[in-house]
Order: structure tokens, then C-alpha cells, then sequence
């Protein structure tokens, strides 16, 4: 494998790009400059390249690249109009920022992508990228530090793992001892699972190989797999910084970087962990930040680190959560919660509707296990994650939820970002969460791929400072409000999530009903395919 990574190294390493507007006569001198002996200038249907015969050495010839070098946009979409560009962005609601941001995709062969990626994503039955995928794309693969703000299901991942193959195919092989070329830092284990397995499935035709590094599973295997060198590391920052300070692995190499869930990685506390990590990466990487929020705190970790970079915005500028999403609030006492809960389960179980998923959420570890208990109780198929299990422990719950054999999973939310689990038609948030962004990444579990999905709130007087913030939300999707709720909002003022973006799904008060479904005895999942923006 690794003599096979050498030579498409090699080959990949006489390939420059070079800026459209450079005339033969100029990049003929530069590539003489230094050293590069016969040049030949070939138009292929993704950029202009200069084919090299002869390099002086590779150091001297990166200096250049950094110099001169840009990504080409294919002819197709150089001659799009300004209007036909405007146009696409509209429809696919992107909104972009920096300075010459290229324009974007329509398809996979504008991507600018080496044969064996495009391979990998026809062979997928893919067909056409995301709108982050589509404007993304351009932006990582002419080496510029980019933010995207997109809300999960988007397809991100996607967005900066076939760059990240393409970039480390374009570096020297590592070797023993080396640190990683692509680092991607995500703020849960089942993120970063998840993440491993996009880079697996699609980095293998590259041989590119990776580890995955968080906590709560044993240091040996992960530590083995860092002293034989990967090409990519996927880490939560707390399991990563354990390694750094041993001396495991270092990211001397590192010249890609990604920060997933950038928002959520700050909402946890790791922003310390996070800087002390990107103070060891030479300053000239690349890097890519992803988040679903927007809040101060994330914009100033991309000024202190990203410099000059590009920002796309999925959606619109508010917060905002998926419109295939139904929402439902319930506002009650919190004493009623556990009666609503089975009702609403004998409602969606009634519907009938096999393969169906639903995730509850819940505050405490201690009501997880309750719920999950009473739950069980009532004959439904149920399983729980939280904070306190063990990586068996969960590892199991999410194989038994993945495969249907369990239909309802309790959780606090450990689960709410990552989660990425086909079938999820219900969320039911049985305590409110503390802030706007949270209730986000929890529904969004659910409405995904351009599924439709429902979420359900139960909305009790403790949570009345939610209630502004959760009112916009519902507005902006023209679905009903009730009035208990819009009096509760009028009485308390807003600011309970201190973030206010107001573009949500619907919602409606009341109770719940509604035909739903929910099978008591669930055979499995009835969605087995992969789709692309699952990525």
C-alpha cells in the first residue's frame, strides 16, 4: 500500500495549478526559476495544469505553489454568468463573504477532484453535491481557510474529508513516527466515529489512512495506531492533547486542519484545549471551521486563527433549524410530562409506520434511566445512552438503534450532536434544553437528507425564559403558535439562549395529536442506503 501511495505521490507532485490569467510566457519563466526543466500546459476539464518533467526538489517547488499557485475553475463554470452564479445561490440559499470566493459546482466533474475521488463518488450512486458540497468544494480545493455555517445533515463532512484525501495526496508519504497531514477535531466520540467512517469509505482508493482518538476507550491501540502514522487523526481535543504531552505523535506535518462543530466544542469548554492544539501547527495550514451557530465566541476563534478567510452560510442568516422538520410544543406542568410522554408514544405507535426511529431527550443521567425503565415497562423497544456508560456500553446502544432492534433511544445530550442514525422520524424533547442552539442540534437528528420529521417539546413555566427566543423560531416557519406560549413569551421577555437567529422549523401548540409512528415490536430499519448529504 504505502509503495502505491508513493507513486500516485509522484505523480500528483509534477502537477501545478496556475491562475488563468498568467500568461504561457510567465509561468514558462517562473517554473524555470526554479528549476522545473520541460513544461508542458494542458487544459483537462477541472483546471489548467503546468506537467513537469523535471523538479529541482519538492521543498522548492511547494515554496512556489504557495506562491503563485491557485485552483482553476473549469470552463463550465467560467462561463457562467454573473446572473446564472446569483441564481444558483438563491435557490440553494447560500450566502457567501471574502474576498474572490470562487463560484460554485453544479456536478461532481467541475469539482476539480483526481479520477480516483471521482471514482469513489460515482461508485456511490451520488448525483449531485449539497449546496455546502457545491460551494465548499471550491473554496478547500484552491487552499483557502474557510468557514461554513450549515446546520447538520448538510453534507459537510463530505465538504472537508475529499479535500483533505486530495491535499495529503499532494505531500511527501509519512513515515513512522510522523505526525498526521489532515487533523479534524470533532466535540463528541460519536462524532468522530462517524467522521472516521466517511474518511474510510472514501479515502481508501487514495490509501489514505486514518485513526480515531477520544476518550473513554483504551490508549494502547489508539497510541499504536499515532507511532505507525495515519495520514489522518480524528480526535476530540481532550484525548489528542493526552497524546501531544507524552509525546505519542506530534502534528509537525499537520498542514490541514479541520475544527467540526466548532460551536458545540466551545459550548463544552474546550476552547483551551482547542488553541493549545493549534499553537503546535505550523502557520501555514489550511484550515476549515464548521459550525452550526455563529455566536462571538466562534467568530473569534476564527479571527485569532483562520487570517484572511472565506465564509459560506447554508440557509439563512438567522438561526435556524430544518424546514423539513415539524415542530410541536406542548406547554404543560412538569408534573404531567410523564403521562404526556405515553401518550404521545401509544399515538406514534398507533400510525404504524415500520423502521421508524425516536430519539427522547432528557436533562439528568438519573432520568435517563428512569424514563428508559417505565418506558420498557409499557412493552416498548428501548435503550439509553449518557455520560456514564461506557464505550462498550454505548458502542452496543447505537448498534441495537442503527439496526432497529431497539426503536427509541433516552438520551441526554451526549447524543444530541453527531448522532447520524438513518430512520429518525421523532424527537421528543421531555426537558427543554437551556439554549436555542441546543434545541437545533437535537431536532435536527431527525428531517434529514430532505426526510420529513417531527419534533415534540414539552415547555413547562421553568423554562419560560426560553419562551421569546422559542416563539421567533416558530414564527418564521408561519406555523401556529398557541397562546399559552405566546403569553408565556410576552410575560418573560427573551434571551434564554442568548443567541438569537430566528429561522426554525414549524411548531404548533396544544397537545399532541397527530398521527405519528412508532412500532412496538420493530423489525429494523428501513433505510439501509448511504445518502450523500447523510455525510
Amino acid at each position: 500500500m504505502q509503495d502505491r501511495r508513493m507513486n500516485l505521490n509522484k505523480r500528483m507532485s509534477r502537477i501545478l495549478s496556475f491562475n488563468l490569467g498568467s500568461s504561457l510566457h510567465n509561468i514558462t519563466t517562473k517554473c524555470q526559476e526554479i528549476g522545473i526543466i520541460a513544461v508542458v500546459v494542458a487544459v483537462v476539464p477541472s483546471t489548467v495544469v503546468v506537467a513537469a518533467a523535471e523538479v529541482v526538489g519538492l521543498e522548492t517547488m511547494e515554496a512556489v505553489a504557495d506562491s503563485v499557485v491557485t485552483t482553476v475553475e473549469a470552463p463550465a463554470i467560467l462561463n457562467r454568468s454573473a446572473y446564472e452564479v446569483e441564481e444558483y445561490r438563491n435557490e440553494h440559499e447560500i450566502t457567501i463573504s471574502g474576498v474572490g470566493v470562487p463560484n460554485p459546482i453544479q456536478n461532481f466533474d467541475e469539482a476539480n477532484f483526481p479520477d480516483y475521488v471521482l471514482q469513489s463518488i460515482k461508485k456511490s450512486g451520488y448525483k449531485d453535491p449539497t449546496p455546502i458540497q457545491a460551494q465548499g468544494w471550491p473554496i478547500a480545493m484552491s487552499g483557502k481557510n474557510l468557514v461554513g455555517i450549515a446546520q447538520t445533515g448538510s453534507g459537510k463532512t463530505l465538504a472537508y474529508i475529499l479535500p483533505a484525501i486530495v491535499h495529503i495526496n499532494n505531500q511527501q508519504p509519512i513515515r513512522r513516527g510522523d505526525g498526521p497531514i489532515a487533523l479534524v477535531l470533532a466535540p463528541t466520540r460519536e462524532l468522530a466515529q462517524q467522521i472516521q467512517q466517511v474518511a474510510t469509505d472514501f479515502g481508501n482508493a487514495a490509501y489514505v489512512r486514518n485513526t480515531c482518538i477520544f476518550g473513554g476507550a483504551p490508549k494502547r491501540e489508539q497510541a499504536r495506531d499515532l507511532e505507525r502514522g495515519v495520514e489522518i487523526v480524528i480526535a476530540t481535543p481532550g484525548r489528542l492533547i493526552d497524546f501531544l504531552d507524552k509525546g505519542t505523535t506530534n502534528l509537525q506535518r499537520c498542514t490541514y486542519l479541520v475544527l467540526d462543530e466548532a460551536d458545540r466544542m466551545l459550548d463544552m469548554g474546550f476552547e483551551p484545549q482547542i488553541r493549545k492544539i493549534i499553537e503546535q501547527i505550523r502557520p501555514d495550514r489550511q484550515t476549515l471551521m464548521w459550525s452550526a451557530t455563529w455566536p462571538k465566541e466562534v467568530k473569534k476563534l476564527a479571527e485569532d486563527y483562520l487570517g484572511d478567510y472565506m465564509q459560506i452560510n447554508i440557509g439563512s442568516m438567522q438561526l435556524s433549524a430544518n424546514h423539513n422538520i415539524l415542530q410541536i410544543v406542548d406547554v404543560c406542568q412538569e408534573h404531567e410530562k410523564e403521562n404526556k410522554l405515553n401518550t404521545l408514544l401509544q399515538e406514534i405507535g398507533d400510525s404504524q409506520d415500520p423502521g421508524s426511529k425516536t430519539i427522547i431527550f432528557v436533562e439528568t443521567k438519573r432520568k435517563v434511566e428512569n424514563i428508559t425503565r417505565n418506558i420498557r415497562r409499557y412493552g416498548w423497544p428501548a435503550v439509553c445512552m449518557h455520560g456514564d456508560k461506557t464505550q462498550q456500553e454505548r458502542d452496543d446502544v447505537l448498534r441495537q438503534f442503527k439496526q432497529g432492534r431497539a426503536s427509541i433511544l433516552v438520551a441526554t445530550d451526549v447524543a444530541a450532536r453527531g448522532l447520524d442514525v438513518d430512520g429518525i422520524k421523532y424527537v421528543i424533547n421531555f426537558d427543554y434544553p437551556n439554549s436555542s442552539e441546543d434545541y437545533i442540534h437535537r431536532i435536527g437528528r431527525t428531517g434529514r437528507s430532505k426526510s420529513k420529521g417531527t419534533s415534540y417539546a414539552f415547555f413547562t413555566p421553568s423554562n419560560s425564559r426560553q419562551a421569546k427566543d422559542l416563539v421567533s423560531v416558530l414564527q418564521e416557519a408561519n406555523q401556529i403558535i398557541s397562546p399559552q406560549l405566546q403569553t408565556m413569551a410576552d410575560r418573560c421577555g427573551g434571551g434564554g439562549g442568548g443567541w438569537n437567529r430566528n429561522k426554525f422549523g414549524g411548531g404548533r401548540g396544544g397537545t399532541f395529536k397527530r398521527g405519528g409512528n412508532f412500532g412496538r415490536s420493530n423489525g429494523g430499519s428501513n433505510s439501509s442506503h448511504k445518502r450523500f448529504s447523510d455525510y
